[in-house]
């Protein structure tokens, strides 16, 4: 597995008015194409800026974050906007499905937007649900919305998949489904998984584990032997 990305001494502040606010400060960290990272730490720790600038959602203050051959801290916003559209795909807690869509089509969304996407029926077969692809998110379950994003997510092919308490809404047999699947992507289809969460049982499933506390990077454990997601009890 070759480096896929690095942060080297990654800082980021925001200002509002006269305060000042540091979110991540002397960020060192590599991720490895095809691994499963989870990202640990208390609420206010620093992981959904960590996520940010990760996707390139979010810029730098300070430090180098390096992408494949770019220096996405060097992007100007068009070539930005680019990154993010082809190279990272982002699952959110809570879905962030279109209600008047059906499942085919918020999956086919993206097409519409002029991004190379995977047939969308395709993609909803990955997730198991071609048979709702014609149900609007009222008329499936919350871990069933889940699997939509997943597809909408996979649909474009990313090299690097985001996953921001994936399941934090759903129940626990519904939530190692969704776990199941995100492992599959990493093991079967070799893209590379971050997933942040405050559940530190996640961290048996990871290939490699980074543990954030007060704005930086605390330790970085790599799992020799990480679990299957349906083996973890929570």
């Amino acid at each position: 597995m070759g480096e896929l990305i690095r942060f080297e001494n990654v800082g980021k502040i925001y200002k509002t008015g006269d305060i000042i606010y540091e979110a991540l400060h002397d960020v060192c960290l590599t991720i490895n194409e095809g691994e499963m990272v989870v990202i640990l730490g208390p609420s206010g720790a620093g992981k959904s800026t960590l996520l940010n600038m990760l996707g390139g959602l979010d810029a730098a203050t300070s430090g180098k974050i390096i992408f494949g051959e770019k220096e996405v801290t060097a992007l100007n916003d068009r070539e930005l906007g680019k990154f993010r559209s082809e190279d990272v795909g982002i699952i959110f807690q809570f879905y962030n499905l279109i209600p008047t869509l059906t499942a085919m089509e918020n999956v086919g969304l993206m097409k519409e937007l002029g991004i190379d996407i995977m047939d969308p029926l395709e993609a909803l077969s990955l997730v198991g649900l071609e048979d709702r692809k014609n149900n609007f998110p009222s008329q499936m379950s919350g871990g069933q919305q889940q699997r939509v994003s997943i597809a909408r997510a996979i649909a474009k092919k990313p090299r690097l998949l985001l996953c921001d308490e994936p399941t934090g809404a759903l129940d626990t047999n519904t939530g190692k489904e969704v776990l199941n699947l995100l492992q599959a992507q990493s093991r079967v289809h070799n893209r590379t998984v971050v997933m942040v969460t405050h559940n530190s049982l996640f961290a048996e499933i990871a290939d490699k584990v980074i543990y954030v506390k007060n704005g930086t990077v605390t330790d970085i454990v790599t799992n020799e032997n990480p679990k299957d997601a349906e083996e973890i009890v929570w």
